[in-house]
């Protein structure tokens, strides 16, 4: 995905969908599926490039490709599979470094980091607070980054690194707004918390009477409220997934995630950073739960969910369905290289 792409050679590159990649067909571009050699769940996704990805996931699992997904390494940490953690989050810096976010009550949260591409983790934050639930995490930079977690006495918990993951600190709670009865986030995708450039980074929340997304331009010190246009109301309603591609443009997508629940306004735009939200026109038709900007483009992103992957050529005003695999989260790297994962060890690179 070269910045001189169009809009319509992007198209064409979507068009053919995840169903031919399901088919067995490689002759036309579109979801190619790879096969991971694993029945993991993975909702956690980190696109280095065209050749290098991570995925974590259900039973403690973490993988690695570094040849375009042609083959993988399990580099879950030793023991994570027998503790049944859940892997929803991670976060890599290249082939070798990467931060994985390990999501759930009391000690079941934890952070570990590896600097030898998985050979061998470190853990550098475990959660003791019962109360607390880590749900995502997001790095400005490779130094400085944040972790959310559900409120804790009435507020989303934010904390901190500043050292590449391998030290944390929770921040005070003084300048985070109160949340709302029931408020919490979505750990389906790794996006419920998500940065763009050195200090701006939002948190989208669910499940309360409104779904809304918080915004901080300090590094999560303080924080801004704004009611979404994304329909919540109920614990599985909500803003899932954001992306933005700059302090400004931001996408948000969500709905309910329950099969067969029916998920109208399920995506949202946004050009003043969070301030003010406007619904896609023409919205995906099912809950997504991810969302990505395609590389070096203004308009252009997908969507995915379970029952499909979406496209937009607009910004977000507007969204086309181009295929009907189920994935969890997208992600794209700055060399064009795109991937998405999912249910049953589902891992795909968008081919061309």
């Amino acid at each position: 995905m070269s910045a001189g792409l169009c809009g319509a050679a992007l198209a064409a590159v979507l068009g053919a969908g995840p169903a031919h990649a399901d088919a067995g067909g490689g002759a036309r571009p579109g979801w190619a599926l790879k096969d991971s050699g694993s029945e993991a769940r993975f909702r956690g996704l980190s696109a280095v490039g065209r050749d290098t990805a991570w995925v974590s996931g259900s039973a403690g699992t973490v993988l690695r490709t570094t040849d375009g997904g042609r083959t993988w390494d399990d580099v879950s940490p030793p023991g994570a599979a027998e503790e049944g953690l859940q892997f929803r989050d991670i976060e890599a810096f290249d082939a070798g470094r990467a931060v994985i976010l390990s999501i759930g009550e009391g000690e079941a949260s934890r952070v570990y980091r590896t600097e030898d591409g998985g050979r061998a983790w470190t853990e550098s934050f475990r959660n003791t607070d019962p109360r607390a639930f880590y749900d995502c995490v997001t790095f400005f930079d490779r130094r400085h980054g944040l972790a959310v977690s559900d409120p804790v006495e009435g507020r989303f918990r934010i904390l901190s690194t500043d050292d590449g993951g391998r030290s944390w600190e929770v921040l005070p709670s003084a300048g985070m707004p109160e949340a709302q009865p029931g408020e919490a986030g979505f750990a389906a995708s790794g996006q419920c918390l998500v940065s763009s450039g050195p200090r701006d980074v939002w948190l989208a929340t669910g499940g309360a009477a409104t779904a809304r997304v918080l915004h901080s331009g300090d590094r999560g010190r303080t924080w801004t409220a704004t009611v979404s246009t994304v329909p919540a109301g109920d614990p599985a309603r909500g803003v899932f997934g954001l992306a933005f591609r700059d302090s400004a443009h931001g996408l948000a997508v969500g709905g309910d995630y329950r099969p067969g629940e029916e998920s109208p306004d399920a995506a949202a735009r946004t050009r003043d950073g969070g301030r003010t939200w406007t619904p896609a026109g023409q919205p995906p038709p099912a809950y997504r739960s991810g969302v990505t900007w395609l590389p070096h483009s203004r308009s252009a992103a997908l969507a995915v969910g379970p029952t499909g992957t979406d496209l937009t050529l607009d910004a977000g005003r507007t969204w086309t369905t181009v295929g009907t695999g189920s994935f969890d989260t997208v992600d794209c790297a700055p060399d064009g290289g795109c991937w998405a994962s999912g249910e049953q060890g589902r891992v795909a690179r968008l081919e061309r």
